[in-house]
């Protein structure tokens, strides 16, 4: 919880965990580039949502005692380590999917579909460059090309109405 400023309604991202493929297990690393370091602004809804969990999560840890292993996880599994990748689709993820009526995607499709929003949007490919942690704007910018033709419409419908009040 460490990694969650409530009051400056930021995200830090400052650690990885990898899994280990053989013996299981986990260890947690630092994230892949330095630009993986970063705060993530949040919104008031997710301030709220994330309280909402803190407290659930408080509840589950009191009635374990010694029994909740607190490595201060947002995301913990009931006894407090790290949800496993399998669980976390199993469990939650893909019933989630379901009760909203959506289709099946991967978890890492919601990161593209972030991206994808902010720059249909309007937002600045810099500032979601910065948001996804990626090393150069280069790369959001080649990873996320097909959402700019339209950008590029907007532009020039802004540029005309700068210049000439159409």
């Amino acid at each position: 919880w460490k990694d969650i400023d409530f009051e400056q309604k930021a995200l830090s991202v400052r650690r990885a965990i990898v899994w280990k493929r053989k013996g299981g297990g986990f260890t947690f690393t630092e994230p892949k580039t330095k630009k993986s370091r970063r705060s993530i602004p949040i919104s008031n809804s997710v301030i709220n949502a994330l309280k909402t969990h803190r407290r659930n999560q408080l509840e589950a840890k009191l009635k374990l005692g010694a029994a909740y292993e607190n490595l201060d996880l947002v995301f913990a599994s009931e006894v407090g380590t790290p949800i496993q990748p399998k669980n976390l689709l199993d469990r939650h993820f893909r019933p989630l999917l379901k009760k909203a009526g959506l289709p099946s995607i991967r978890l890492y499709d919601l990161r593209h579909t972030t991206a994808t929003l902010l720059l249909s949007a309007g937002e600045n490919p810099k500032v979601v460059s910065e948001r996804l942690g990626h090393a150069s704007i280069v790369l959001t910018l080649d990873t996320y090309s097909h959402v700019l033709p339209t950008m590029q419409e907007s532009a020039t419908n802004k540029l005309e109405k700068m210049m000439f009040g159409t």
